[in-house]
């Protein structure tokens, strides 16, 4: 049993076993999610949204994140990864 889901391996197969794309895909897909919990927490107005956001804030933006690309819920072509690499 891992101390840490999803595996490394996972991750690093679902990047071309390249440790800087994985890094580098991960915190540009965290800082999208921290962007998107953090507006959608200052329009919240109803108790259903509300209720719905502490559920979303339980788990943290990298560990949503890496959990997305283990399920390869986000992909990269070949732009993206020079786009990427480039900053």
């Amino acid at each position: 049993m891992s101390l840490v889901e999803p595996k490394i391996d996972v991750l690093l197969d679902n990047s071309d076993n390249d440790r800087f794309l994985l890094c580098s895909v991960a915190s540009k897909r965290a800082n999208d999610l921290n962007d998107m919990m953090h507006s959608q927490h200052v329009r919240a107005q109803d108790v259903d949204a509300a209720v719905e956001l502490a559920r979303a804030n339980h788990n943290r933006a990298l560990s949503m994140a890496f959990e997305e690309i283990a399920d390869n819920e986000i992909t990269c072509d070949e732009d993206t990864i020079d786009d990427i690499k480039a900053h």
